[in-house]
């Protein structure tokens, strides 16, 4: 017997409240675009495939949180997992949401305001590298090694909480590890490799322990559990390894532009035999 998402009301996505998900995701992209539309509008350069990664990335994760749930395998539920807390907000976070907002603002109070949230402090720790590690890796395996996944299949309220939880970390994660928005702190790339290598140790040892055992207080068929564990240990790795080349790719970019820093800048003139300085 299989408890994943077999509940009626355990099924955030069925009616009304699945086509308020959709249609909101459906709104956030439009907003996006938009705001991608004036900036080319008035002759500034924005690349399409930033607007296809944020609509695919907040479509994906709408319609994995509206999408019918019940009689769902732990292996539908693990992709599901997958979707909404790694690839979507990674697809969201390549395409720099925040650059976009500042620049399509117009100067005043409101794109003020928001580089002031965006700058302080709170958020300056959410998006610590270790701390956002600690939330995203910490609250999978609060889910998945205590009773807290088999209350999320008895009650709407905290498998909602839950998905918000997901989606929520995923993005404060792929925020702190990629560093492609204007936030106040830039952490190196040291510190940031080594928490994703981190990350993804306690992600492998976690899909290592479904494999072996399902959540506490649920039952899987065996083949049902090994293929969602499979699922977690190889797709977690993919992900894992996208945001690895953005770190990659933005360190490599940083050195390019401080070399050519370098090699732009006039050499310091030379002292003379007297001691002054050069003509």
């Amino acid at each position: 017997m299989s408890l994943a998402h077999t509940h009626p009301h355990a099924a955030t996505g069925s009616g009304m409240a699945g086509m308020c998900i959709l249609l909101a995701g459906l709104l956030v992209a439009a907003l996006y675009g938009a705001a991608a539309a004036r900036l080319r509008h008035r002759g500034d350069a924005w690349p399409r495939r930033r607007d296809a990664s944020f609509a695919a990335g907040v479509l994906a994760i709408a319609w994995v949180t509206a999408g019918p749930t019940p009689a769902r395998s732990f292996t539908g539920h693990m992709a599901g997992h997958l979707v909404a807390g790694m690839a979507g907000p990674l697809l969201i976070v390549l395409a720099r949401p925040l650059t976009l907002a500042l620049r399509a603002l117009p100067a005043g109070r409101a794109r003020r305001s928001l580089l002031a949230v965006a700058h302080s402090r709170p958020v300056n720790w959410l998006v610590f590298p270790p701390l956002a590690a600690l939330l995203d890796a910490g609250g999978l395996w609060l889910l998945y090694r205590t009773r807290l996944f088999a209350a999320t299949q008895e009650s709407a309220f905290p498998h909602a909480l839950v998905h918000a939880h997901v989606v929520t970390a995923g993005l404060l994660f792929s925020f702190a590890v990629c560093r492609l928005d204007p936030l106040r702190r830039r952490w190196s790339a040291t510190l940031r490799g080594g928490t994703l290598l981190a990350t993804g140790a306690l992600h492998a040892v976690l899909a290592r322990t479904l494999y072996a055992s399902p959540p506490p207080g649920t039952t899987f068929a065996a083949d049902d559990l090994h293929d969602a564990a499979r699922l977690m240990y190889y797709g977690g790795d993919l992900a894992e390894l996208a945001l690895a080349v953005v770190i990659g790719t933005g360190w490599y970019a940083s050195r390019a532009r401080r070399d050519r820093r370098v090699t732009a800048s006039p050499p310091a003139a030379l002292p003379t035999a007297s001691g002054g300085r050069g003509a």
